[in-house]
Protein backbone atom coordinates (compact mmCIF):
# COMPACT_ATOMS: atom_id res chain seq x y z
CA UNK A 1 0.00 0.00 0.00
CA UNK A 2 1.25 3.48 -0.75
CA UNK A 3 0.11 7.09 -0.97
CA UNK A 4 1.48 10.51 -1.86
CA UNK A 5 1.08 13.06 0.93
CA UNK A 6 1.31 16.81 1.54
CA UNK A 7 0.44 16.45 5.23
CA UNK A 8 3.91 17.21 6.59
CA UNK A 9 5.92 20.37 6.18
CA UNK A 10 9.30 19.77 4.57
CA UNK A 11 11.75 22.59 5.31
CA UNK A 12 15.02 23.15 3.46
CA UNK A 13 18.05 25.00 4.84
CA UNK A 14 21.03 26.09 2.77
CA UNK A 15 24.32 24.71 4.06
CA UNK A 16 26.80 25.22 1.23
CA UNK A 17 27.04 26.24 -2.38
CA UNK A 18 25.66 23.71 -4.84
CA UNK A 19 29.11 22.55 -5.89
CA UNK A 20 30.13 21.28 -2.44
CA UNK A 21 27.75 18.31 -2.58
CA UNK A 22 26.17 17.44 0.81
CA UNK A 23 26.04 13.64 0.88
CA UNK A 24 26.20 11.76 4.19
CA UNK A 25 24.55 13.07 7.37
CA UNK A 26 24.43 12.02 11.02
CA UNK A 27 23.80 13.37 14.52
CA UNK A 28 26.81 14.03 16.72
CA UNK A 29 27.24 13.74 20.48
CA UNK A 30 27.25 17.54 20.60
CA UNK A 31 23.63 17.79 19.45
CA UNK A 32 24.53 19.07 15.97
CA UNK A 33 24.21 17.57 12.50
CA UNK A 34 27.41 16.55 10.72
CA UNK A 35 27.37 16.44 6.92
CA UNK A 36 29.95 15.23 4.40
CA UNK A 37 30.57 17.52 1.43
CA UNK A 38 31.67 14.96 -1.11
CA UNK A 39 32.72 17.31 -3.90
CA UNK A 40 34.53 20.00 -1.90
CA UNK A 41 36.25 17.51 0.43
CA UNK A 42 34.87 18.97 3.66
CA UNK A 43 32.77 18.15 6.71
CA UNK A 44 30.05 20.61 7.76
CA UNK A 45 28.69 20.98 11.28
CA UNK A 46 25.13 22.35 11.34
CA UNK A 47 23.42 23.43 14.55
CA UNK A 48 19.68 23.40 15.10
CA UNK A 49 19.81 27.19 14.95
CA UNK A 50 21.30 27.05 11.45
CA UNK A 51 24.94 27.96 12.18
CA UNK A 52 27.34 26.19 9.82
CA UNK A 53 31.05 25.45 10.28
CA UNK A 54 33.10 23.73 7.57
CA UNK A 55 36.29 21.71 8.04
CA UNK A 56 38.71 20.34 5.40
CA UNK A 57 38.35 16.54 5.37
CA UNK A 58 40.23 14.99 2.45
CA UNK A 59 39.13 13.44 -0.83
CA UNK A 60 35.45 12.54 -1.28
CA UNK A 61 34.20 12.14 2.30
CA UNK A 62 31.15 9.92 1.94
CA UNK A 63 29.35 8.25 4.87
CA UNK A 64 29.67 9.71 8.38
CA UNK A 65 28.57 8.30 11.75
CA UNK A 66 29.16 8.88 15.45
CA UNK A 67 31.68 6.62 17.16
CA UNK A 68 31.87 5.22 20.68
CA UNK A 69 34.46 7.92 21.46
CA UNK A 70 31.93 10.71 20.68
CA UNK A 71 33.93 11.72 17.60
CA UNK A 72 32.58 11.48 14.05
CA UNK A 73 34.06 8.81 11.78
CA UNK A 74 33.75 8.89 8.01
CA UNK A 75 34.95 7.18 4.85
CA UNK A 76 37.09 8.93 2.25
CA UNK A 77 36.37 7.06 -0.95
CA UNK A 78 38.58 9.31 -3.06
CA UNK A 79 41.90 8.54 -1.38
CA UNK A 80 41.35 5.34 0.62
CA UNK A 81 41.29 6.66 4.17
CA UNK A 82 39.08 6.43 7.23
CA UNK A 83 38.65 9.89 8.73
CA UNK A 84 37.90 10.99 12.27
CA UNK A 85 36.85 14.45 13.40
CA UNK A 86 36.16 15.55 16.96
CA UNK A 87 33.21 17.77 17.80
CA UNK A 88 35.60 20.73 18.05
CA UNK A 89 36.95 20.09 14.55
CA UNK A 90 40.25 18.26 15.16
CA UNK A 91 40.85 15.93 12.20
CA UNK A 92 42.85 12.71 11.90
CA UNK A 93 42.94 10.03 9.24
CA UNK A 94 44.00 6.40 8.83
CA UNK A 95 45.31 5.10 5.53
CA UNK A 96 43.94 1.95 3.88
CA UNK A 97 45.49 -0.10 1.07
CA UNK A 98 45.34 1.65 -2.29
CA UNK A 99 42.21 0.84 -4.25
CA UNK A 100 40.08 -0.11 -1.22
CA UNK A 101 37.27 2.36 -1.94
CA UNK A 102 35.79 2.69 1.58
CA UNK A 103 32.14 3.71 1.63
CA UNK A 104 29.79 2.57 4.43
CA UNK A 105 30.77 2.83 8.09
CA UNK A 106 29.14 2.18 11.47
CA UNK A 107 30.01 1.76 15.13
CA UNK A 108 30.24 -1.89 16.13
CA UNK A 109 29.23 -3.56 19.41
CA UNK A 110 32.95 -3.92 20.23
CA UNK A 111 33.59 -0.13 20.27
CA UNK A 112 35.46 -0.41 16.98
CA UNK A 113 34.28 1.08 13.69
CA UNK A 114 33.30 -1.30 10.87
CA UNK A 115 33.34 -0.25 7.23
CA UNK A 116 32.88 -1.54 3.70
CA UNK A 117 35.40 -1.46 0.87
CA UNK A 118 33.57 -1.18 -2.43
CA UNK A 119 36.48 -1.81 -4.75
CA UNK A 120 38.30 -4.55 -2.86
CA UNK A 121 35.06 -6.26 -1.83
CA UNK A 122 36.01 -6.54 1.83
CA UNK A 123 34.69 -5.60 5.24
CA UNK A 124 37.07 -3.65 7.46
CA UNK A 125 37.37 -3.05 11.17
CA UNK A 126 39.30 -0.16 12.71
CA UNK A 127 39.87 0.33 16.41
CA UNK A 128 39.62 3.75 17.99
CA UNK A 129 43.42 3.77 18.01
CA UNK A 130 43.59 3.11 14.26
CA UNK A 131 44.47 -0.60 14.01
CA UNK A 132 42.84 -2.04 10.87
CA UNK A 133 41.72 -5.60 10.09
CA UNK A 134 40.28 -6.73 6.76
CA UNK A 135 37.84 -9.58 6.11
CA UNK A 136 37.35 -11.02 2.63
CA UNK A 137 33.81 -11.77 1.46
CA UNK A 138 32.92 -15.12 -0.13
CA UNK A 139 31.93 -13.57 -3.47
CA UNK A 140 34.05 -11.40 -5.75
CA UNK A 141 32.85 -8.06 -7.13
CA UNK A 142 30.03 -7.75 -4.56
CA UNK A 143 30.52 -3.97 -4.10
CA UNK A 144 29.57 -3.75 -0.40
CA UNK A 145 27.77 -0.46 0.28
CA UNK A 146 26.31 0.72 3.60
CA UNK A 147 26.67 -1.19 6.87
CA UNK A 148 24.89 -1.19 10.24
CA UNK A 149 25.22 -2.91 13.61
CA UNK A 150 22.42 -5.42 14.15
CA UNK A 151 20.63 -6.47 17.35
CA UNK A 152 22.59 -9.76 17.29
CA UNK A 153 25.97 -8.01 17.78
CA UNK A 154 26.84 -8.69 14.15
CA UNK A 155 27.27 -6.26 11.28
CA UNK A 156 24.78 -6.25 8.40
CA UNK A 157 25.56 -4.72 5.01
CA UNK A 158 24.18 -4.27 1.51
CA UNK A 159 25.95 -5.96 -1.40
CA UNK A 160 25.12 -3.73 -4.33
CA UNK A 161 26.47 -5.94 -7.13
CA UNK A 162 25.76 -9.33 -5.52
CA UNK A 163 22.00 -8.77 -5.11
CA UNK A 164 22.27 -9.71 -1.45
CA UNK A 165 22.37 -8.62 2.17
CA UNK A 166 25.39 -9.76 4.14
CA UNK A 167 26.06 -10.47 7.80
CA UNK A 168 29.48 -10.68 9.45
CA UNK A 169 30.16 -11.60 13.05
CA UNK A 170 32.94 -10.21 15.21
CA UNK A 171 35.21 -13.11 14.24
CA UNK A 172 34.88 -12.25 10.56
CA UNK A 173 32.58 -15.10 9.53
CA UNK A 174 30.16 -13.86 6.87
CA UNK A 175 26.82 -15.10 5.57
CA UNK A 176 25.03 -13.83 2.47
CA UNK A 177 21.26 -13.71 1.90
CA UNK A 178 20.24 -13.31 -1.72
CA UNK A 179 17.31 -11.07 -2.62
CA UNK A 180 14.31 -12.98 -4.05
CA UNK A 181 14.68 -11.25 -7.44
CA UNK A 182 17.24 -8.97 -9.13
CA UNK A 183 18.14 -5.68 -7.46
CA UNK A 184 20.99 -3.55 -6.11
CA UNK A 185 20.71 -2.76 -2.39
CA UNK A 186 22.59 0.27 -1.03
CA UNK A 187 21.32 1.76 2.26
CA UNK A 188 20.60 -0.33 5.36
CA UNK A 189 19.48 0.40 8.92
CA UNK A 190 18.41 -1.42 12.07
CA UNK A 191 14.69 -1.07 12.69
CA UNK A 192 12.91 -0.65 16.00
CA UNK A 193 11.58 -4.18 15.47
CA UNK A 194 15.14 -5.60 15.58
CA UNK A 195 15.11 -6.47 11.89
CA UNK A 196 17.18 -4.75 9.22
CA UNK A 197 15.57 -2.48 6.64
CA UNK A 198 17.26 -1.66 3.34
CA UNK A 199 16.64 0.10 0.04
CA UNK A 200 17.16 -1.28 -3.46
CA UNK A 201 18.30 1.52 -5.74
CA UNK A 202 18.01 -0.44 -9.00
CA UNK A 203 14.52 -1.89 -8.66
CA UNK A 204 12.95 0.89 -6.59
CA UNK A 205 12.06 -1.11 -3.48
CA UNK A 206 12.34 -1.13 0.29
CA UNK A 207 13.31 -4.44 1.86
CA UNK A 208 13.22 -6.00 5.31
CA UNK A 209 15.32 -8.92 6.52
CA UNK A 210 14.96 -10.78 9.80
CA UNK A 211 17.88 -12.09 11.82
CA UNK A 212 17.23 -15.54 10.34
CA UNK A 213 17.41 -14.24 6.76
CA UNK A 214 13.73 -14.01 5.79
CA UNK A 215 13.35 -11.18 3.26
CA UNK A 216 10.24 -9.14 2.41
CA UNK A 217 10.27 -6.60 -0.43
CA UNK A 218 7.94 -3.60 -0.80
CA UNK A 219 8.00 -1.97 -4.27
CA UNK A 220 7.72 1.79 -4.62
CA UNK A 221 5.09 3.18 -7.01
CA UNK A 222 7.90 4.53 -9.20
CA UNK A 223 10.50 1.82 -9.91
CA UNK A 224 12.89 4.53 -11.13
CA UNK A 225 12.81 6.44 -7.80
CA UNK A 226 16.34 5.22 -6.90
CA UNK A 227 16.02 4.94 -3.11
CA UNK A 228 19.46 5.49 -1.65
CA UNK A 229 19.62 5.66 2.16
CA UNK A 230 17.32 4.70 5.02
CA UNK A 231 16.99 5.55 8.74
CA UNK A 232 14.78 4.12 11.47
CA UNK A 233 12.69 5.94 14.08
CA UNK A 234 11.85 4.58 17.55
CA UNK A 235 8.19 4.57 16.43
CA UNK A 236 8.90 1.68 14.07
CA UNK A 237 8.70 3.72 10.87
CA UNK A 238 11.68 3.95 8.53
CA UNK A 239 12.39 6.97 6.34
CA UNK A 240 14.32 6.85 3.10
CA UNK A 241 15.56 9.10 0.32
CA UNK A 242 14.39 8.78 -3.29
CA UNK A 243 17.38 10.18 -5.12
CA UNK A 244 15.87 9.76 -8.59
CA UNK A 245 12.41 11.11 -7.74
CA UNK A 246 13.24 14.11 -5.53
CA UNK A 247 11.20 12.72 -2.66
CA UNK A 248 11.45 11.43 0.89
CA UNK A 249 9.56 8.25 1.73
CA UNK A 250 8.26 6.61 4.88
CA UNK A 251 7.49 2.93 5.35
CA UNK A 252 5.62 1.57 8.35
CA UNK A 253 6.26 -1.81 9.92
CA UNK A 254 3.34 -3.29 7.95
CA UNK A 255 4.82 -2.11 4.63
CA UNK A 256 2.62 0.96 4.04
CA UNK A 257 4.59 3.55 2.05
CA UNK A 258 3.96 7.31 2.09
CA UNK A 259 5.95 9.75 -0.07
CA UNK A 260 6.69 13.46 0.39
CA UNK A 261 7.87 15.75 -2.39
CA UNK A 262 10.86 18.04 -1.82
CA UNK A 263 10.38 21.71 -2.62
CA UNK A 264 13.50 22.26 -4.73
CA UNK A 265 13.50 20.43 -8.08
CA UNK A 266 16.29 17.90 -8.66
CA UNK A 267 17.73 18.43 -5.18
CA UNK A 268 19.27 14.90 -5.13
CA UNK A 269 18.55 13.64 -1.60
CA UNK A 270 21.19 11.19 -0.37
CA UNK A 271 21.97 10.55 3.30
CA UNK A 272 19.24 10.55 5.94
CA UNK A 273 19.27 10.50 9.75
CA UNK A 274 17.21 11.15 12.85
CA UNK A 275 18.24 14.56 14.15
CA UNK A 276 18.86 15.65 17.75
CA UNK A 277 15.39 17.25 17.67
CA UNK A 278 13.69 13.95 16.76
CA UNK A 279 12.94 15.11 13.22
CA UNK A 280 14.17 13.40 10.06
CA UNK A 281 16.98 15.21 8.24
CA UNK A 282 18.39 14.50 4.80
CA UNK A 283 21.38 15.85 2.86
CA UNK A 284 20.58 17.39 -0.52
CA UNK A 285 23.49 17.27 -2.95
CA UNK A 286 22.48 20.64 -4.40
CA UNK A 287 23.72 22.37 -1.21
CA UNK A 288 21.10 22.08 1.53
CA UNK A 289 19.65 19.89 4.25
CA UNK A 290 15.93 19.17 4.56
CA UNK A 291 13.98 18.67 7.79
CA UNK A 292 10.81 16.59 8.04
CA UNK A 293 8.91 16.42 11.33
CA UNK A 294 7.25 12.98 11.63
Amino acid sequence: MWRRSDDLVVQEFSVTDAGAGPYGITTGADGALWVTLVHSGEIARVTMEGAVDRYPAGSRPSIIVAGADEALWFTRSGDDHIGRITTDGALSAFELPSGSGPFGICAGPDEAMWFTEMNSGRIGRITLEGAVTHFDLPVAGAFPAMIVCGPDDALWFALNQANAIGRIDLDGKSTLYELPDPGAPVGITRGADDTMWFVDIAAGRVGNITQTGTIRMSPLPDPAAKPHAIAALPSGDCWFTEWGANRIGRISSDGTITEFDLATPESEPHGITVGPDGAVWTALETGAVARIAP
